[in-house]
């Protein structure tokens, strides 16, 4: 199926502007809407980001405030991330695994998202085989579908657990401010 074929290629190939590719200079909203789409493989017409939501993932502290009205490469990246993140998460969870770094974390964190991208996207592609009929489709995408829901069960309990160790640090913070007093 040649359909097939063309999202097998585009898993294979396409990905998201490494680090040195941003662009080097600050963008405006407007420009930040334009170019997000170009970072992730999507299908269909839907709005993909809006300047609202990166407002609003600004207010959720997800985002770091623009530097004036311009957007750097920090903010380029962590957007990527929300944006592919945000396809199976709730966007708190996809803010908490893109986090809140400085740049040389956001550049190291970047790397590692971008790599952990290429290899998921790389072992789905595999799992492709493009001369199927197709009757056998249905029999492909439940087995895509089924393993995204056991992914994002694991997903779910992780993200369980790191907020707890997040609770825990911040009641350990607060007993020990009030066992100071």
């Amino acid at each position: 199926m040649e359909e097939l074929k063309e999202l097998k290629a585009r898993m294979e190939t396409q990905r998201p502007a490494a680090w040195d590719d941003l662009p080097d200079l600050s963008l405006y909203m407007d420009q930040v809407i334009g170019y997000m789409p170009r970072q992730l493989i999507r299908y269909g017409g839907e709005e993909w980001l809006t300047s609202a939501m990166v407002n609003n993932y600004i207010k959720d502290g997800l985002l770091p405030r623009a530097e004036g009205k311009r957007y750097s490469k920090v903010h380029l990246a962590y957007l990527t991330e929300i944006c592919a993140l945000k396809q199976i998460l709730p966007v708190k969870d996809a803010g908490l695994l893109a986090g809140h770094r400085g740049q040389e974390e956001a550049e190291e964190a970047y790397a590692a998202f971008r790599e952990e991208l290429d290899r998921a996207l790389g072992e789905t592609a595999q799992r492709l085989d493009t001369e199927r009929e197709k009757e056998e489709l249905p029999r492909l995408a439940l087995a895509l579908a089924l393993r995204s829901y056991a992914d994002k069960l694991a997903c779910q309990r992780i993200i369980e657990l790191i907020r707890g160790e997040e609770d825990e640090g911040k009641k350990s913070k607060k007993e020990r401010k009030e066992h100071k007093a």
